[in-house]
């Protein structure tokens, strides 16, 4: 078994996202993902300025953001978004534990303004997801100790911003 199936399964389970939910989006996700890209979170969303467009299923790995579309009368598949990380821009998060739900915004590649709402069952899970995406979107603090020419070697110089996701 693969990384991405291996991480997938749990994290849809956590999610709450029903098996039969589950076997139909799969063989999309499986087209779109690496087989060693792990997965950090698996939920249903709805599209914000489109709330009555269907029902939405968003897949965040470490490389890449996956959603696809389910419409509601014949359950058909649809994928409306399919990037990495790297390429989308401007992307916040609005956690709001009195209604159980995050909205999540990002520019993608193509300058288009996507927003997801992505409800949870228990407040507690809203900052588990923070946590999620602060963990991937945010950037890391790191030091940088080379040695220097006056002899002080190892000492820390100024703090640099490096992206939360190496690629």
């Amino acid at each position: 078994m693969d990384v991405f199936s291996r991480t997938f399964l749990p994290a849809a389970a956590e999610a709450g996202v029903a098996i039969p939910t589950v076997s139909r989006h799969m063989p999309v996700f499986r087209r779109c993902v690496e087989a060693d890209d792990a997965t950090v979170l698996v939920s249903r969303c709805i599209r914000v300025d489109r709330p009555l467009r269907g029902e939405f299923l968003m897949l965040l790995t470490y490389r890449r953001l996956v959603v696809t579309q389910e419409t509601r009368l014949l359950h058909r598949l649809r994928l409306h978004l399919n990037t990495e990380l790297r390429h989308l821009s401007n992307v916040t998060w609005n956690p709001d534990p009195r209604t159980s739900a995050i909205e999540v915004a990002a520019t993608a590649v193509d300058g288009v303004r996507e927003r997801f709402a992505i409800p949870v069952s228990q407040p507690k899970q809203v900052w588990h997801v923070d946590a999620l995406l602060t963990h991937l979107f945010r950037p890391r603090i790191t030091v940088d100790r080379t040695e220097t020419r006056k002899g002080l070697a190892g000492a820390p110089r100024a703090p640099k911003l490096s992206p939360a996701v190496a690629f």
